[in-house]
């Protein structure tokens, strides 16, 4: 190799660079959990990459009035591992690219070689005048330019830019578009830190966050360093310390997700969790029984919380006294304030302290703060001076602080509040105030929730539950779910609900039922409280039963009688069973987008009208609620000009268990399709008739079929509804008299979903000819599940026992989910022989949790039994 061949030249740069980098992330990699030589490390990234510039500048014979300008992070002279290298190529004005050829070829081979060389560079380039009128435009190239920094070439150019670009510089104008662009990030990140998949740069609580405060400081002339900003008093020193200690641990996770995935990756993703926490040195615990206790990402994701609260709570802080400071610096007034009591002003619509020891001389004015908050009209929010008299005096609420009967007495009011409930427990979670006086709170914060089903964290699903219940109390919400409007309506103490609200996942992440444990801990909340013996005891109820309403409504069959009547037995008294719907509702909303709909809704909704007369002295009678469905059928028949007795003829061919499984808008809907079908002679008959409506109770659609009955007919509709796109979501199965199948499916699909109407012709035509068709069964195909399965896989589970009255089987099965799933139970199902009556299809977030019932059989050999189940775990394993 030729050293003066310039191809040599360059593969000699890169290897050396190569060579140099790798050695810096080999002991990044090897620094275990140690925080305090990544600055040095970023920094040691960002010399090497000066160092190759500065050399591929040279190789470019650029005219020595140009300069090299690092921007960006790059610009700080953090680069992290596999960070874009920013630069800017400054000219003198008056030159241009386009239209000096040499100068665009040397642009040209230079920004070619940084590649060659392995640098993934971001480049621009601008003159002076060019760099000054985007900046002017453009928030993000002002941040940009802000802090560059010469790598080489014209240091008389680089520093007049600097001296014009400071001078253009408005720091109020810079930080209001600062903080306007940050709630617009937040608001992408749906304002939490606690997203289970955080991005650790650009979410609430990262180190953009930090970035900013840093940004409008150095805007303003106010300092480039945290300690800088301490000396000028716009942060304490703990202020200080708390920052660069949060600053870096997530700094190192950021760091440590680059080298995981060997490239930019800012997003703490559920592939790479366990590899970054293991990287820290966390472990798996294990319990003694070999169970998995707690994951070695959960470790590492509670402390990424915790640094992100911390985060948010500093970047507030210090954002409001920036922005006082920059006020004071104009002449404006920032003293106007309105006293509010002895303790407490309002200031621009924030709560402020009246000093600075406020809280240490007076503990209690600490929650007084929130009930203050939630009782004053206008009050946005609580100023820079109370948060960091707060963040200061988290010492002070101690154990003697949680005992103080005050303090008691005025959570209780906060509780019990007619407005700002929410708001009041999120800024008290916020402050770490509410983890810090319910101390069993604090054990949940930041606890991940690896069950595929929950969207957000244990403390942020509470303080969700705890918002839909509050929603249903205020007249402005009652759109959304009115019947549970109409029930809180009648309520008398909506603080009950808050409370159970608050206690309902209390112990989520403990050994044991979180139910059970959760009983304990809200009944010493309530004694410690003095709260009455009868809400205490509902409370305590609601605690442990907020599971059981959503079991029966999803996974047993509401038309028996018996079911009804276990449940009202369970629940006592109409009381109880209100205050137990409205926590379901708020629960199954306050988990995931995904898993609330409007058939979920229907089936608790009934559940709980059902068990209402049952409470109210009306025993479970069959024959006396299939009447009623007649009677109503007929009216919806009579309406419709159906002919008198032109219903006869169809119903004849139906058993109570029809009328018992359906409600009378569906044997309404049957009637009118079939009534005249069923009429005809024999050999007319023959042919399947499929019907599809709107789905009468939300989304999606209902589909009837009616056609000869046949023992993989299950399977087969299953099957085309699968490759048709479409989801089930319930399956009622009915054999008529005359061995006619009468099958309604609710399905839905993320296709086309607001073009259904459009879809119920395809519906009817196509299953239509997949019914006719016959021929064997496809193969099913085992769809590939989500990156999110792949990193909780739920352990498949087949649960088979007789049912009440030991006349049918139940089948439950719990597995995570993807295409096909339900086809391929279906069609073991039908390869022996089965019978399906009913099919609950309950699909939680990824997870789903579906119930049948079924008989056949089979089902009466032991021998057969096993081998049904052993053949739907197999057909369960996701690809």
């Amino acid at each position: 190799m030729n050293p003066q061949d310039p191809l040599a030249k360059l593969a000699l740069l890169r290897d050396t660079y190569k060579h140099d980098k790798a050695a810096v992330l080999l002991s990044l990699a090897n620094s275990g959990s140690a925080v305090r030589g990544l600055k040095q490390t970023l920094k040691q990234l960002s010399i090497l990459a000066d160092g190759l510039l500065i050399q591929l500048w040279q190789n470019a014979g650029f005219s020595s009035e140009l300069s090299l300008v690092a921007v960006g992070g790059f610009g700080r002279a953090e680069l992290f591992p596999y960070s874009d290298v920013d630069v800017l190529v400054l000219l003198p004005d008056g030159q241009s690219p386009e239209n000096t050829p040499e100068l665009q070829g040397q642009l040209e081979r230079f920004i070619g070689s940084c590649w060659d060389t392995g640098l993934e560079i971001g480049s621009s380039v601008r003159t002076l005048g060019e760099c000054l009128a985007e900046s002017a435009k453009d928030i993000t190239v002002q941040t940009s330019l802000l802090e560059s920094r010469r790598v080489t070439g014209n240091t008389r150019l680089f520093t007049a830019f600097q001296k014009h670009f400071q001078a253009a510089m408005d720091p109020q104008a810079f930080l209001v578009a600062k903080t306007l662009e940050m709630r617009q990030r937040h608001t992408k990140f749906e304002d939490t830190p606690y997203a289970l998949e955080p991005n650790c740069k650009e979410s609430p609580g990262g180190l953009r966050d930090l970035q900013v405060i840093l940004w409008v400081a150095r805007a303003a002339g106010l300092g480039h360093s945290w300690d800088e900003l301490a000396r000028k008093g716009l942060a304490t020193p703990l202020e200080a310390r708390q920052i660069k200690r949060n600053e870096a641990l997530i700094g190192l996770i950021r760091a440590r997700l680059h080298l995981q995935a060997k490239r930019r990756e800012d997003r703490l993703v559920f592939d790479l969790q366990t590899n970054v926490a293991e990287s820290f040195g966390y472990t798996s615990d294990v319990t003694p029984e070999g169970r998995l206790a707690l994951r070695a990402s959960e470790k590492l994701m509670r402390q990424y919380y915790w640094a992100a609260k911390a985060v948010t709570q500093l970047n507030q802080i210090l954002l409001l006294n920036i922005e006082d400071r920059l006020k004071s610096d104009r002449g404006e007034d920032v003293n106007d304030f309105r006293p509010l009591n002895a303790r407490f002003s309002e200031k621009a619509g924030l709560i402020e302290v009246v000093s600075d020891d406020l809280y240490q001389k007076h503990p209690h004015a600490i929650l007084e703060t929130f009930l203050l908050y939630q009782a004053t009209p206008g009050v946005k929010g609580l100023s820079a001076r109370t948060l960091r008299a707060l963040y200061n005096v988290r010492a002070i609420m101690n154990g003697r602080f949680r005992s103080d009967p005050v303090n008691r007495q005025v959570f209780l009011q906060i509780l019990q509040q007619p407005q700002g409930i929410t708001h009041a427990m999120r800024l008290m979670n916020e402050t770490s105030v509410l983890g810090r006086y319910l101390w069993v709170f604090r054990r949940i914060v930041g606890q991940m929730q690896h069950d595929l089903f929950h969207a957000y964290t244990v403390d942020q699903h509470i303080l969700m539950v705890l918002r839909n219940v509050r929603r249903f109390f205020m007249a402005e919400h009652s759109h959304e779910y009115p019947f549970c409007s109409q029930l809180a309506g009648g309520w008398d103490k909506p603080w009950i609900l808050y409370t159970a609200a608050l206690f309902h996942d209390i112990a989520k992440g403990r050994d044991g039922d979180h139910s059970k444990l959760g009983i304990t801990e809200v009944r010493t909340f309530c004694r410690q409280h003095q709260i009455d013996k009868a809400d205490a005891q509902l409370i305590e109820f609601l605690v442990g039963e907020h599971l059981t309403m959503s079991h029966v409504a999803q996974k047993e069959d509401l038309s028996e009688p018996e079911v009804i009547g276990r449940f009202a037995q369970r629940v006592g008294n109409e009381r109880r069973l209100t205050a137990l719907y409205l926590l379901t509702v708020a629960d199954i909303r306050g988990t995931s987008p995904k898993v609330w709909n409007a058939w979920k809704g229907k089936l608790l909704e009934d559940l709980y009208k059902s068990t209402l007369r049952v409470l109210g002295g009306r025993a479970p009678d069959a024959n006396a609620e299939v009447e009623a469905r007649k009677r109503e059928a007929l009216i919806e028949l009579a309406r419709l000009a159906q002919p008198h007795e032109g219903h006869k003829a169809f119903w004849d061919t139906l058993d109570v268990g029809y009328f018992m499984r359906h409600d009378a808008s569906d044997i309404a809907w049957h009637t009118r399709q079939l009534s005249r079908h069923v009429a005809l002679p024999n050999q007319e008959q023959a042919r399947t008739i499929v019907r599809a409506r709107p789905s009468p109770v939300g989304e999606g659609l209902q589909v009837m079929v009616f056609t000869p009955d046949q023992p993989d007919l299950f399977a087969r509709i299953c099957g085309h509804f699968d490759q048709s796109g479409f989801s089930v979501l319930d399956a009622k199965i009915h054999t008529t008299r005359t061995g006619w199948a009468l099958d309604t499916f609710q399905i839905v699909t993320s296709l086309l979903p607001e073009h259904y109407r459009e879809l119920m012709t395809m519906v009817e035509s196509g299953l239509t000819q997949t019914l006719e068709r016959q021929g064997p069964l496809p193969t099913p195909t085992k769809g590939r599940v989500s990156r999110r399965v792949k990193s909780f896989p739920v352990t498949p589970r087949v649960t088979l026992k007789p049912d009440e009255k030991a006349q049918n089987w139940l089948l439950s099965i719990s597995a995570s989910d993807r295409n096909g799933l339900l086809y391929s139970i279906a069609r073991v199902l039908a390869k022996h022989g089965i019978n399906l009556q009913l099919a609950k299809i309950s699909t939680l977030g990824e997870r789903v949790e579906d119930s049948f019932l079924i008989s056949g059989a089979e089902l009466q050999q032991n021998k057969a039994q096993i081998e049904i189940e052993t053949e739907l775990l197999h057909a369960l394993q996701p690809a």
